[in-house]
């Protein structure tokens, strides 16, 4: 009442300055400036001044006062029941107990920055003002006794919204902070109404007589008269208290709808909220502090009430983290579990998936009776993408048990795009449960090729389908599966599977629309290697064979394997074939593979052999040039005709076959004359035997008589006889020769020789002095014999002949010693001697001495030569 306003610290220091001479009325602390706007009093009568102070700057001693005003609504003097300042200092609202309210504009620390004017007019005192500022958009509350309005500061014309038709008391209305959306709060007698700039929000219904409204961090005070209070009510809504009247004081926290504190009063005069505490001030001259708990202190209290729905919402408005929150859902969980409510409980733990381990909430609910809820739990785990393999297993066989197809089909064909579990766990789990249409369904959709084939042909046995779907996978994947099941394929599905393993081994193209084309392989075919196939026909030689024709048929060049395998099996139809016909047709087939260049010898052998395929057996004799197999058959099969066929056949590559056959007859008692015969005709045309090893041979065959051998002997003995005259007859020949040449010798060495040549054998001009004579009776001029002579010593006319017989001596000289080859001729030679004698006629085995003249016997040198020659010559003939 004496116009001094009192200041207070932090530290509860008090100042004070004298605003006014007589009183003040109003006071108005703006929160983020240092602004402090007053209403007061300085004269007597209905003259209310608005003063705006500035506390940051000085003045005396006392805070500046910036701006002074009167508070006057038109011409016409009132009283000032409230105010109001926008934090950003340009806008102020006072409101007067005519129901007019003065809005000041602009700047309103300054006069002439800011206009004043009436906003509104009534006949009811306003008792409350609030300004509300989101984002760009400012609106003006105001509250009467009898209405509440809304003013858009924003738009020019300032539009009126007439939100409600009942008011409420002076300082019985607030605004609530941004936790609220700003809301505009109005405390009347029944219920506590909260209003939106456009319409009315929600109500609460707090009765008793509201004294006292403030809005503070998200807590609403409310003063109200104590029922137990005599009911005086004065001025308009509070009036005066009496000096002895009791209020409550009533702390409600609206988002969790509980009451944070209450507590009973003398004589409230406000409540202030500052420095995080609230301050209660009494007529008396008492303040009392109210002090917030931290949330951990007001969240135990709670869970020793139990309330833990009011700790989860006092936890969530108070942005306590995730952790924070998970402990308060688990603890919710175990309180609702030990009271047998085992859904509720489930609905908490599974709150508390991220952060509490799942385990701890599976253990609680192991038991049969509990499985609905643990179902549920582990399918919120798989909702959030947090389950193992372990818990997929547990909730298909949590599935299973409850035989809840229903929900299994739900969890499986969820899109791909959400799938939240271990694919291959659960075809695991659903095949030993025995659910294979489920199991099949999720490897099909998910490309797990290898189970959906392992199911079909293993547990279902629909081996059709398993083919079909080998062929539609890409070429790696069909080429390995039919690896691993191509014997189960082949063994119930003969016929396709030798389809799809042709086209595997040709030019693979997976069929089907549901072709993974991306997979193909790009820049290469698709051909597998066929001879790695050929082990799943083990038990369909028709098909393998059908199999291994159309792949010589497509592909020029095959693996060896393919081609022997082909030839055994073609080998094997020929030796079950019972018709003549057919069994023709099939030898010529396993010919034709024969004589292609695909077969190895020694393989191809063994199965002619195996499968006592004659035809192909003499190919392969003939093919790798052994006459002598090509014989040993003819005789193990005493085909006879055939021995000697064998033998005019091949004899000119091997003689001994002739030998060979004759020694074959020779040992058998039948009568086999004629062969021999035949044999003996070759071996005498081309004198393969000597008679005595023929005679020899036959004598050990009781059926061969001397008429058999008579006409050969004869004929061989006649041919010896002859070719003994003819050696005879050439020994004379020689002889006489020899004689004349060594008369002759004898003559050159003892009488003269007369030269009557009368032209040069070079030139074959007449012969002038100085002239060249041999004894040879070849004559030379000079100057041709030396330009022609080599030697002086030589005839130049005999000289290339007598090089050559001097050449075969001196070769023949070179050979003495090759006894190596000597010796493998002897062994290898049916006539022995024949091989002696010969190379005692080259005169290997006695050293050749060549008798030449000195110089100057020119004559008898040349005559000596001429003798060797003649002699080299008759010993060529003899061989």
């Amino acid at each position: 009442m004496d116009g001094v306003i009192w200041l207070m610290s932090r530290s509860l220091q008090f100042s004070s300055f004298q605003a006014y001479k007589l009183r003040v009325t109003h006071v108005f602390q703006l929160k983020q400036h240092s602004i402090l706007v007053s209403v007061g009093q300085d004269e007597q009568g209905i003259n209310p001044l608005v003063k705006v102070w500035n506390l940051d700057k000085r003045d005396s001693g006392n805070p500046l006062c910036t701006r002074i005003f009167p508070a006057i609504p038109g011409n016409k003097p009132t009283e000032v029941s409230c105010i109001s300042v926008h934090e950003n200092l340009n806008f102020m609202a006072i409101g007067f107990t005519d129901g007019s309210v003065v809005l000041t504009k602009g700047d309103i620390t300054r006069d002439r920055h800011s206009k004043t004017l009436t906003l509104h007019e009534g006949a009811s005192p306003v008792t409350g003002l609030a300004f509300r500022q989101v984002a760009k958009v400012t609106h003006l509350f105001v509250v009467t006794l009898e209405k509440v309005f809304s003013y858009t500061l924003s738009i020019k014309e300032y539009p009126k919204l007439e939100l409600d038709t009942h008011g409420c008391g002076l300082r019985c209305s607030a605004l609530a902070d941004p936790s609220q959306d700003s809301q505009f709060i109005v405390a009347g007698d029944e219920c506590v109404y909260l209003y939106q700039p456009d319409e009315r929000g929600p109500c609460f219904a707090f009765d008793g007589n509201k004294l006292l409204a403030h809005w503070h961090r998200g807590y609403l005070f409310l003063l109200i008269r104590d029922s137990k209070s005599p009911n005086n009510r004065s001025g308009f809504g509070s009036g005066e208290n009496s000096p002895s009247e009791k209020q409550l004081l009533t702390v409600y926290d609206l988002d969790n709808k509980f009451i944070a504190y209450s507590a009973s009063f003398d004589d409230v005069i406000d409540v202030v909220a500052e420095w995080g505490s609230f301050y209660i001030l009494t007529r008396d001259g008492k303040m009392f502090v109210l002090q917030e708990k931290d949330t951990q202190t007001k969240l135990e209290m709670l869970f020793k009430k139990n309330l833990f729905v009011m700790a989860i919402n006092l936890a969530k408005s108070q942005h306590l983290d995730s952790d924070g929150l998970s402990e308060i859902f688990r603890q919710y969980g175990d309180h609702l579990y030990l009271k047998g409510d085992h859904d509720g409980a489930i609905q908490q733990y599974i709150r508390t998936i991220g952060k509490l381990e799942p385990s701890y909430v599976i253990r609680k609910f192991l038991d049969a009776q509990r499985i609905h809820n643990l179902t549920a739990y582990l399918q919120a785990l798989h909702r959030q993408s947090l389950a193992n393999a372990d818990h997929t297993t547990l909730l298909l066989n949590c599935y299973t048990k409850l035989k809840d197809s229903s929900k299994l089909e739900e969890f499986i064909k969820t899109s791909e795009s959400e799938v939240h579990f271990d694919v291959e766990i659960a075809i695991k789990v659903l095949r030993q449960a025995s659910y294979h249409s489920h199991a099949v369904f999720l490897a099909e959709k998910h490309n797990h090729h290898e189970w959906y084939l392992k199911i079909q042909l293993e547990d279902l046995k629909n081996y059709q389908e398993g083919l079909r779907y080998i062929g539609r996978l890409p070429f790696d994947q069909a080429e390995s599966n039919m690896k691993r099941y191509g014997k189960t394929l082949m063994h119930h599905v003969p016929e396709g599977s030798t389809q799809l393993l042709k086209g595997l081994c040709t030019n693979y193209q997976p069929s089907g629309d549901a072709t993974d084309t991306s997979s193909l392989s790009r820049g290469r075919s698709n051909k597998a290697n066929s001879e790695e196939f050929i082990p799943i026909f083990a038990n369909n030689p028709r098909e393998l064979k059908a199999f291994l024709e159309h792949m010589m048929e497509v592909e020029p060049r095959l693996s060896q394997g393919v081609y022997d395998t082909l030839l055994e099996l073609r080998l094997q139809d020929w030796a079950h074939e019972r018709d003549p016909e057919r069994k023709k047709v099939l030898q010529g087939e396993a010919l034709s593979l024969l004589r292609s260049d695909h077969t190895v010898f020694d393989k191809a052998l063994v199965l002619c052999q195996m499968h006592n395929f004659k035809e192909g057996v003499l190919y392969l004799y003939e093919k790798g040039k052994l006459y002598q197999q090509i014989m040993h058959y003819h005789m193990q099969n005493e085909e006879y005709g055939k021995v000697v066929e064998a033998c005019k056949r091949f004899g000119d590559q091997d003689c001994c076959l002739w030998e060979q056959a004759l020694g074959y007859f020779a040992r058998k008692e039948e009568d086999c004359k004629t062969y021999i015969s035949e044999v003996l005709q070759h071996i005498d045309q081309k004198n393969l035997m000597p008679p005595l090893l023929v005679v020899q041979t036959l004598a050990h065959n009781s059926t061969a008589t001397l008429s058999v051998i008579k006409d050969y002997l004869i004929t061989k003995l006649q041919r010896e006889s002859q070719q003994i005259e003819n050696d005879e007859r050439k020994i004379q020949q020689y002889r006489e020769e020899t004689a004349h040449l060594r008369a002759e010798i004898e003559e050159l060495k003892t009488s003269a020789k007369i030269f009557q040549k009368t032209k040069c054998n070079m030139c074959n001009s007449p012969l002038e002095l100085p002239s060249v004579h041999f004894l040879c009776s070849h004559s030379f001029h000079q100057h041709c014999f030396e330009s022609y002579a080599e030697s002086e010593a030589e005839c130049p006319t005999c000289t290339p002949e007598n090089r050559k017989v001097m050449d075969m001596l001196r070769a023949q000289d070179q050979k003495r010693d090759l006894h190596d080859h000597f010796n493998n001729q002897l062994r290898a030679s049916n006539d022995g001697f024949s091989v002696v004698a010969d190379y005692f006629a080259r005169g290997v085995f006695n050293k050749l001495t060549l008798v030449t003249d000195p110089p100057g016997s020119k004559g008898v040198g040349s005559l000596e030569v001429n003798l060797q020659r003649d002699l080299l010559i008759h010993t060529k003939r003899n061989n």
